[in-house]
């Protein structure tokens, strides 16, 4: 769940939870257990304290506990986040419960548990080696794609923690952490210092920022959406759809994200999940969906968000369930190799106006993250679906935030998306149908878009 951090503090409540709270916990009608109490999450190393309408985030490894997110209950049941909704539904036993995010897909089990773990009742140190040590450990415990990369993690925190000593500035901590997961070449990986922030993309592409996105959609609105009848900006201007010119009716559809749809970035989950059907409604009308010949979804340069936006995008692809991904997490501290049983994400047709017709989706390297995830939804979408371009980004996970002692922040993945075979994609990226180049630069000096007239072609012709 990419939950953004609270800022605000709760520490009335830290210290009611430091003597430990009974479980199961009653409802103060004598009704039964309620989901105050303390929880251990299945995978994500992760402990919270639910009391009294608030929620409190432990994010703790086998040397350390520190805390994470903090909120307030809004509902029975829920907790606002960062302008996302958490949900916690409590099993049948009392004992058992999972929680969801409104932004993300999946759920995570809780198991009732009677006590903090220690380190929660002390303080952490902040020196530069408890950073060290708590920072590897992160990594060490949740991390699963080591062996896929070749890195012995082990190796790599012989070498660097003798350079660490109780003199170590913040800078040159900063730039050991980075050193030390550069090979990873992981965009999901990241080490953050207040504005410094270090992260690596796989090589050979380029993670997409804003200037990226602004460069490539002026060419695409010059060269491919130039005499397009009808072409609009919706959602922020993350989303574009154009009627083209001469295509027989196809239509273009650009997603550069899934997240920033309102120029108020504190926006919440659900009204950006309003904005994005406001633009689905406009775009997917039934007249123009019955016209359709083709959609081009151009994913090439796409940010990533929120995994449920994008499976909202594919309800309005099908007029047939079926399952987008499976959704699994690493589990064992010591055992990379151990998960989470999978968590079968559907797609279910949605009841607004949808097109069900052959779809082109172009994908390259600069398609990250909720980008790739909502590719890996059409897959197996019943309808027709071709993948043109180069292969995405190769990163899939939901981002764990792990707070370290001296006040830096460790970025991480923890979680596999699985197909139907059990295959993963991550570190290759989703591979394309069809390869051409994307955005290279001779294709923009010689005012080329391969992957755009290759779908028109397919389309056009409909092999």
């Amino acid at each position: 769940m990419r939950i953004a951090t609270a800022t605000t503090t709760a520490t009335v409540i830290a210290l009611t939870l430091a003597a430990g709270i009974a479980a199961p916990a009653a409802s103060a009608s004598g009704a039964g257990p309620t989901v105050d109490g303390l929880w251990r999450m299945n995978g994500y190393g992760t402990v919270l304290a639910l009391d009294h309408g608030t929620y409190q985030e432990y994010q703790t490894t086998s040397v350390s506990c520190l805390k994470g997110d903090t909120a307030r209950r809004t509902g029975p049941g829920t907790y606002t986040v960062g302008g996302d909704v958490l949900t916690v539904r409590l099993g049948r036993d009392g004992d058992h419960a999972i929680l969801g995010a409104a932004s993300a897909v999946g759920h995570r089990k809780l198991v009732r548990i009677s006590a903090l773990p220690a380190a929660c009742t002390r303080p952490t140190p902040k020196d530069p080696l408890t950073t060290f040590d708590v920072f590897w450990q992160s990594y060490e415990e949740n991390y699963p794609f080591f062996a896929a990369k070749g890195i012995d993690w082990h190796a790599v925190r012989d070498e660097y923690r003798p350079q660490v000593h109780k003199n170590t500035t913040r800078a040159e901590l900063f730039d050991i952490f980075s050193r030390m997961v550069r090979p990873l070449y992981d965009a999901h990986v990241a080490v953050q210092d207040g504005d410094r922030v270090f992260a690596e993309g796989r090589p050979g592409t380029e993670v997409p920022d804003e200037e990226l996105d602004a460069k490539v959609k002026k060419f695409i609105e010059a060269r491919d959406l130039a005499n397009a009848p009808y072409r609009r900006d919706f959602a922020n201007g993350r989303i574009t759809y154009a009627d083209l010119a001469g295509s027989g009716r196809i239509g273009y559809l650009r997603i550069s994200g899934f997240a920033g749809y309102l120029p108020d970035e504190k926006a919440s989950y659900a009204a950006q999940l309003a904005e994005l059907d406001r633009a689905l409604n406009t775009i997917l009308t039934p007249e123009r969906s019955r016209h359709l010949h083709g959609l081009i979804i151009d994913l090439r340069i796409n940010g990533g968000g929120s995994d449920a936006l994008g499976i909202h995008v594919a309800q309005r692809l099908t007029d047939t369930p079926y399952i987008a991904y499976a959704k699994r997490a690493r589990n064992d501290p010591t055992n990379p190799n151990r998960h989470t049983h999978p968590e079968p994400i559907q797609v279910l047709p949605a009841k607004a106006p949808h097109y069900t017709g052959p779809v082109a989706a172009l994908t390259g390297g600069s398609t990250v993250s909720a980008g790739e995830t909502f590719t890996q939804a059409l897959l197996d979408r019943p309808t027709r679906t071709i993948r043109i371009g180069q292969p995405t980004q190769g990163v899939f996970s939901d981002v764990l935030e792990r707070e370290l002692p001296n006040g830096m922040t460790a970025w991480l993945p923890n979680e596999e998306y699985l197909t139907d075979s059990g295959r993963t994609f991550d570190g290759t990226g989703i591979p394309p149908e069809v390869t051409v180049p994307v955005f290279t630069k001779e294709e923009f000096d010689k005012r080329q878009d391969s992957a755009f007239d290759r779908a028109m072609n397919l389309l056009g012709t409909g092999h």
